[in-house]
């Protein structure tokens, strides 16, 4: 059977004639190797040893040159782990990380863990910088392998298409993509850095308002306890246990199935899409959970992940359910709970080998110390809370539009510049004549 031979069909239509190449003619794609826990670790080796979490750490120029496990060749052998050349493209080829279709560059020989693929490009026809720009036209989300754990195989990638215009226009490109998407990407730094402005603000205003109340000026007492030291004078002291018992009622399968989620707290798990856990198809399992319940994440409680569900439903066999004892304001329960100073307590009381594994256990959490106002206070707070909360929420919807749309800006113009329907070498007049004109005045 005669070899495949590249495709050189037109990218877009009015698009510059330009063919388009499967990868598997640009270079070599190769997969990671196994890497065993007791070879993690190893610092000072002559090689660095990435795995798909190292693909959110490379540096701002998209090159992979750090990482906290290293191996020597010897031990590169011993794994069957290939070495690959400095200025390999890799990604990931397994799991949720394949679909955000993250590629990065080696900035030195290294090896890469079986959940990842390199693919060693042919340097005397390519420009890099090209080649990454043109894989953002690559989705792997339309071609992996179903399942609940997606994945793809060398065969999947080889096929991929890409634009491929002579070498002197894709280093053209490269320079005007490099330069205009450095623009977009400082413009989207600095809106990240209002959204983390108006979260640390969000938090600090709740901490303030469940642990301290609304009145600077109220007299306050000492509480002995590490996490509070003081509180108005009139605000009550109670544990956790009076207020809720752990309750596991199964027989619901038909309700909506509910998530636990750090920044969320309780709501519908089908308002999320990036739920990387699949549902399973058997639900009689899951346990109801009802308005009023308070939701933990047993693994995660310490990273806040906990909160009062405002609507029935389903939630994980895996989470703990508790019902109310009590006649106090849920919202004010909500927000006291979820405070970030709990967070270290939370902590503190779990158990475990590792951080990753650490459990909240129910009556540990029971044992907890809380301190709570007057009903009509918890309300007026609760009130006061949601007012701010919603002129921030409000903000930060705005930000995040506009990060989107100058994201969608960004995709789009690589799309543009490397299917050729921007004429590059036009731009690189124009600027070429700025800086003239610059220099001349």
């Amino acid at each position: 059977m005669s070899a495949r031979r590249p495709i050189t069909d037109q990218v877009a239509p009015g698009a510059t004639q330009w063919p388009r190449m499967r990868l598997r003619y640009l270079g070599r794609l190769k997969g990671g190797a196994g890497f065993p826990d007791v070879e993690q670790g190893v610092k000072g080796a002559e090689l660095p040893f990435f795995k798909v979490k190292h693909l959110s750490e490379a540096d701002a120029d998209g090159c992979l040159r750090f990482s906290e496990h290293t191996v020597s060749r010897d031990t590169a052998a011993q794994l069957g782990a290939f070495i690959f050349p400095a200025g390999t493209i890799v990604f990931a080829k397994v799991g949720a990380a394949l679909l955000l279709n993250r590629f990065m560059v080696l900035g030195q020989e290294s090896c890469i863990d079986n959940n990842m693929m390199g693919l060693v490009t042919n340097g005397e026809r390519i420009d890099l910088r090209f080649m990454l720009h043109s894989l953002a036209l690559v989705d792997f989300g339309q071609v992996a392998n179903p399942g609940a754990v997606p994945s793809l195989n060398t065969e999947q990638v080889a096929e991929q298409v890409v634009p491929l215009p002579p070498l002197d226009i894709q280093k053209r490109t490269a320079d005007y993509l490099d330069r205009e998407t450095a623009r977009l990407d400082a413009l989207v730094a600095a809106k990240e850095r209002v959204l983390g402005l108006l979260a640390e603000k969000r938090r600090a205003l709740i901490t303030r308002a469940v642990t301290r109340g609304l009145d600077p000026r109220a007299p306050l007492k000492d509480t002995g306890v590490a996490w509070l030291p003081q509180v108005q004078q009139h605000w009550m002291a109670t544990k956790v246990s009076r207020l809720f018992r752990q309750s596991k009622r199964l027989g619901f399968a038909d309700l909506t199935v509910l998530s636990v989620y750090r920044d969320y707290g309780v709501i519908e798990r089908s308002t999320r899409d990036d739920n990387v856990n699949r549902v399973p198809d058997d639900l009689e399992k899951y346990q109801l959970v009802e308005a009023g319940d308070l939701v933990i994440n047993k693994m995660k409680a310490w990273q806040g992940s906990l909160g009062i569900a405002e609507m029935s439903g389903i939630t994980s066999p895996d989470y703990v359910v508790f019902s109310p004892l009590h006649r106090e304001v849920s919202r004010f329960i909500h927000y006291l709970l979820r405070n970030p100073l709990l967070t270290t307590v939370y902590l503190s009381m779990s158990n475990g080998i590792r951080t990753s594994q650490w459990r909240l256990e129910p009556d540990r959490f029971g044992s907890l110390g809380l301190f709570l106002p007057p009903h009509d206070e918890q309300r007026a707070i609760v009130a006061r809370i949601d007012a701010e909360t919603g002129r921030l929420d409000t903000l930060v919807a705005a930000t995040e539009s506009t990060i989107s749309l100058l994201k969608e800006r960004r995709a789009a113009l690589i799309a543009a510049a490397v299917t050729g329907q921007i004429d590059v070498r036009q731009h690189a007049k124009r600027q070429g004549a700025s800086h003239a004109s610059a220099a001349l005045s």
